[in-house]
């Protein structure tokens, strides 16, 4: 059974003469944290873009659960979950309101999203703040909150943009928690940060430099490989030769 949901293939995304992406080419399996690194410039958030249908190749191939990145975009979006480091919830509205609304923007039915909101915010031990407006909420539970929206009608893949940027260690450690539990029913999260100890909890890694990758293996392999004792060290070998600026 083949157990691949991401699959590019010298995918390539040009705005005039510059080359954002330059031939990518990669597989990410069922269940696993696919960490995709590289420092501002890279080019990772426009392969990202075009891996959740926001965005369309120049050149090359790739599919995301089944569909193809260059002509299927719109099915793309609706089967995948997607969380942003600029949240998307509504300020304005309770947790309930919130959950209704992307439940019904992916599709669930009432019946269907009384079940799934009410099973997550028990998950989250957060049933007691359903009417609560979002915007009262602390950032580190805002962020929680983003990410159950973001798996409530159970995408096999999620896309994590930056998920734990400006909370405490506390709080990125419970968020990673909450990954390793979608990863366990066989979600595949496909994430990129900045904290380079959060790129020590995927499953492989890749690093992009100039809109090309660079490397791409678990994190014990490519610390072997460069000889370097963290995931940091990696990267600053690799981020040494790059030419856009930061």
């Amino acid at each position: 059974m083949n157990d691949v949901v991401i699959s590019v293939r010298e995918l390539t995304k040009c705005f005039g003469d510059f080359t954002a992406v330059d031939h990518i080419s990669f597989d990410v399996h069922r269940g696993e944290i696919f960490g995709f690194l590289g420092a501002n410039g890279a080019g990772k958030t426009t392969a990202m873009r075009m891996l959740c249908g926001l965005s369309y190749p120049t050149s090359g191939t790739g599919s995301v659960v089944g569909y193809d990145v260059m002509h299927e975009g719109d099915k793309i979006k609706r089967s995948i979950g997607y969380m942003s480091q600029r949240f998307s919830l509504y300020n304005d509205l309770t947790v309930w309101e919130n959950m209704f609304l992307f439940a019904g923007i992916y599709g669930l039915t009432k019946k269907e999203t009384e079940k799934r909101a009410t099973e997550l915010l028990a998950r989250l031990n957060f049933a007691s703040e359903r009417d609560t407006l979002v915007g009262s909420l602390p950032l580190g539970w805002k962020q929680k909150l983003s990410f159950v929206i973001a798996t409530i009608h159970r995408p096999r893949v999620v896309f994590l943009d930056e998920p734990t940027g400006g909370v405490d260690p506390i709080t990125r450690r419970q968020f990673w928690e909450m990954i390793y539990e979608a990863t366990e029913e066989g979600t595949t999260i496909f994430v990129t940060t900045h904290y380079m100890d959060e790129a020590e909890y995927c499953s492989r890694v890749s690093i992009m430099v100039d809109g090309e990758v660079r490397a791409l293996d678990t994190p014990a392999r490519l610390k072997k490989q460069f000889a370097t004792d963290s995931m940091d060290g990696v990267f600053r070998i690799l981020a040494r030769g790059a030419h856009r600026g930061e």
